[in-house]
C-alpha cells in the first residue's frame, strides 16, 4: 500500500461528513471519480485512520497523522508566482490571526483566483472547484496546507483549529 494526497484530501471530507453516503455523491463533491474515492477509504482503513465499513474517523490517529507525518509524507513547496486561491495562513480561519501585509501569500494555482501569491499544489487537482462549493472542505484544507508548509507559529494555530474541529464531528 502506497499512500497517495488524494487520501488526505478524502480524509478532510471524511471529518466533515456525519455518517457514510453513497461513495457516487461524496466522489462527485470532491471532483474525482468513485473508484478513486472507494481506493482512498480502503487505503484510509489499511493506514488505520477511519473505520472503512462506516467511514467513521478515528480521531486520535488522523490527528497523530496529520500533526506529526502530513509535512513530511506531502511537504508544500513553493513554486512560482501565479494567480489562485489563498491558502494555508493566508486563508480563513488562519488569514485572522496573521497578518501577511509585508509578504507573498501562498494560493493554489486557479483561474478564477482573485489573488497573486506563490503557487502550492493542492492535494488532490480538484481541490480548489471543490473548495469553491464547500467552505468548510476549503477551511480545512488550507489549514491542511499549514501543516504541510511546516512553519512553526503557523502549523501550532492550525493544529488548534484542526483539534476544535476534529472535537466537534
Amino acid at each position: 500500500m502506497v499512500a497517495r494526497s488524494l487520501d488526505v484530501y478524502a480524509l478532510a471530507k471524511l471529518l466533515l461528513e456525519e455518517g457514510r453516503r453513497p461513495y457516487a455523491v461524496v466522489a462527485l463533491e470532491l471532483g474525482m471519480s468513485a473508484s478513486e474515492l472507494h481506493a482512498a477509504v480502503q487505503r484510509l482503513g489499511i493506514a488505520g485512520l477511519i473505520d472503512p465499513a462506516s467511514w467513521r474517523v478515528r480521531k486520535v490517529q488522523a490527528q497523530d497523522f496529520l500533526f506529526h507525518g502530513l509535512r513530511y509524507v506531502f511537504p508544500a513547496a513553493r513554486g512560482t508566482v501565479t494567480r489562485g486561491l489563498p491558502t494555508s495562513f493566508a486563508a480563513h480561519p488562519l488569514a485572522d490571526q496573521i497578518s501577511s501585509h509585508s509578504e507573498i501569500i501562498p494560493v493554489w494555482p486557479h483561474a478564477a483566483g482573485e489573488h497573486q501569491g506563490y503557487a502550492i499544489e493542492p492535494l488532490h487537482p480538484s481541490a480548489p472547484k471543490a473548495s469553491v462549493r464547500d467552505s468548510r472542505l476549503y477551511e480545512l484544507l488550507a489549514l491542511f496546507d499549514a501543516l504541510r508548509e511546516g512553519r512553526p507559529r503557523e502549523s501550532r494555530l492550525a493544529q488548534n483549529e484542526i483539534k476544535k474541529r476534529i472535537r466537534s464531528v
